[in-house]
C-alpha cells in the first residue's frame, strides 16, 4: 500500500500556500526552479534509475504544464505553448557490466512493490512504483531512488523515433491488411489511442569457443536397375541412387556475440515481442531519466540470470550454424558441442514499443508498434462469417473445375467413338471400289503384264 508523500520539514511563512499542482491547463507559474529547503539540500542526480510501471513528467517553464519527449528528437516539448526543453544527454557512454559480478553478490534479491520517490527540487520523499513523476509540493521531477531499490538501474534507452500518428498510420495499414478480419477492426483501429512504452530488455555480449565432435557426409551415386509394367509388360530400367558416405569430424570454433537481445517482461507475449525484431541497438544512448518524460515505462520481471540463460540458447543456435560450416560436406551430424563462455556482460535496456488494446467481441486484443521501425506485431480476431464464405466459395470453384473436367473428357470418349464407328465404312468402300475396278472392261487378271 502505498504511503502518504512527507514533504520536507520546512516553517512556511503565515499565509503562504504550497505551489499549485500543474494540471492540463493550470495559471501560469513562475519561471524558474522552485527554492531549495535548506533542511533538504538537493540530491546530486543519478546516473541510472531503475524503470518502473507508471508515466514520467516534468513541468514546462512556460506554462507549468507536463512536458512530453517528442520522438524524433533530442528534446522536450510542451503540447499546450509549444516551449521545447533541450535533453540534457548524459556525457558518460552506454557501458556493458561484468555479470561475473552480478553473480557474486549473495543478498537475496526480492521482488520490487514499491519504491521511495525523491524530488529533485525541494527534497521530498514520496511512496510509489513511478520513475519520474511530478512533485506535488513543487512540480519539480520525481526520480527513484536507487539506494533502496534492488532492482538493477537501466544503462541505455533507445528513445521514441515514431509519433502517435505515425503509430496509428502503421496500425490502420496493418488492419486493413488483415485476411478474415471482421469489419469492425478497421474502424476500431482508427479510434483506438496508442500509449507509448519503454519495455525493458536485457542485452548480453560473450566470448565463446566450442568444441564438437560429429560426422561429415558426402554425397555419391549408385546406378540401380528396377523393374516395371506398361501395358502388361515387363520393362527393366534404370536410375541413379543418392547415397552418404559419412567421415568422423571433430574441432573447435570460436564467436563473440555482441547484444543478444532477451525481453526482461512477462506482460507482453514473447513471440510478438521477438516479431518487433530488428532493432537499431547502435542508436541506443545512455539512460537519462528525462526520455521518460511523458511516455509508461515497465519495471523488468524477468532477472538477468534467467535472462542470460534464453540467452545462451539464442548462441547456441548460432553456434550449430557455425558448426555445420566447419565441418563442411555435404551434410552434416553433430553428436556433441561443448561450449566454454568468457567476459560476459549484460546491460539493462529500455526499448519504445507503441502499445494499442482493444476490445472486440467482449475480448481484449493487444498490438505492438515498433516506436523506431514501425513494425507491427499482435493479436487480431477472425471473421467465421468471412472463413465460411471463403470455405464455400473454394468449393464451388471446385466443383466447376471438376465438372469442367468431366464434360471435357466425356466429349473427348465420343469423339474417339465416332471415330472407330467410320472407320470400318471406309474401309469397306475401298473394297468396293476395288472390286468394281477389277471386273470392269478391260481389266487385267492379277499378275497380268
Amino acid at each position: 500500500m502505498n504511503q502518504p508523500p512527507q514533504p520536507p520539514q520546512q516553517p512556511r511563512p503565515a499565509g503562504q500556500a504550497p505551489p499549485p499542482i500543474p494540471q492540463a491547463a493550470p495559471p501560469p507559474v513562475p519561471h524558474g526552479p522552485p527554492p531549495v529547503p535548506a533542511t533538504a539540500p538537493t540530491p546530486e542526480p543519478k546516473p541510472a534509475a531503475p524503470a518502473a510501471d507508471g508515466q514520467g513528467s516534468a513541468p514546462c517553464g512556460s506554462c507549468g504544464a507536463d512536458l512530453h519527449f517528442k520522438p524524433g528528437t533530442a528534446s522536450l516539448q510542451c503540447p499546450y505553448c509549444g516551449h521545447k526543453q533541450k535533453v540534457d544527454a548524459p556525457e558518460r557512454r552506454v557501458r556493458e557490466h561484468s555479470f561475473a559480478k552480478l553473480a557474486e553478490v549473495k543478498q537475496e534479491r526480492t521482488r520490487f512493490v514499491e519504491q521511495e520517490l525523491v524530488c529533485q527540487g525541494c527534497g521530498a520523499h514520496v511512496q510509489g512504483e513511478g520513475i519520474a513523476f511530478a512533485c506535488q509540493f513543487c512540480a519539480s521531477p520525481l526520480v527513484a531512488d536507487t539506494s533502496v531499490d534492488p532492482q538493477v538501474p537501466p544503462e541505455a534507452v533507445l528513445p521514441f523515433q515514431l509519433d502517435k500518428g505515425k503509430a496509428r498510420d502503421g496500425l490502420r495499414t496493418w488492419a486493413r491488411t488483415r485476411w478474415f478480419a471482421p469489419n469492425g477492426l478497421k474502424k476500431i483501429a482508427d479510434a483506438e489511442s496508442m500509449r507509448s512504452t519503454y519495455l525493458p530488455h536485457w542485452t548480453y555480449d560473450a566470448r565463446t569457443k566450442s568444441d564438437y565432435r560429429g560426422k561429415r557426409g558426402e554425397y555419391y551415386y549408385v546406378t540401380e536397375t528396377y523393374t516395371v509394367t506398361e501395358n502388361g509388360k515387363s520393362q527393366t530400367r534404370t536410375r541413379q541412387v543418392r547415397k552418404t558416405r559419412w567421415y568422423p569430424a571433430r574441432g573447435t570454433v570460436a564467436r563473440n556475440f555482441d547484444d543478444v537481445l532477451v525481453p526482461a517482461t512477462t506482460k507482453v507475449p514473447e513471440d510478438h515481442l521477438a516479431r518487433l525484431e530488428p532493432w537499431p541497438l547502435k542508436k541506443a544512448v545512455a539512460f537519462d531519466p528525462q526520455y521518460l518524460v511523458g511516455h509508461q515505462a515497465l519495471r523488468y520481471d524477468v532477472e538477468p540470470e534467467p535472462g542470460l540463460d534464453v540467452a545462451k540458447q539464442k548462441m547456441a543456435e548460432v553456434i550449430r550454424r557455425d558448426v555445420r560450416k566447419d565441418i563442411g560436406g555435404d551434410t552434416q551430424q553433430i553428436d556433441r558441442v561443448k561450449t566454454a563462455y568468457a567476459k560476459v556482460t549484460y546491460k539493462h535496456m529500455l526499448l519504445p514499443v507503441w502499445v494499442g488494446s482493444y476490445m472486440f467481441n467482449g475480448r481484449s486484443w493487444q498490438v505492438l508498434v515498433n516506436g523506431c521501425t514501425g513494425e507491427v506485431q499482435g493479436e487480431r480476431p477472425y471473421s467465421p462469417w468471412k472463413i465460411a464464405a471463403a470455405v464455400l466459395a473454394a468449393l464451388v470453384a471446385l466443383a466447376i473445375v471438376i465438372g469442367l473436367y468431366a464434360y471435357s473428357q466425356q466429349g473427348r470418349t465420343e469423339t474417339e467413338g465416332q471415330g472407330q464407328a467410320s472407320a470400318p465404312e471406309t474401309a469397306v468402300s475401298v473394297q468396293v471400289g476395288a472390286g468394281a475396278a477389277g471386273e470392269g472392261p478391260g481389266a487385267e487378271p492379277a499378275g497380268a503384264g
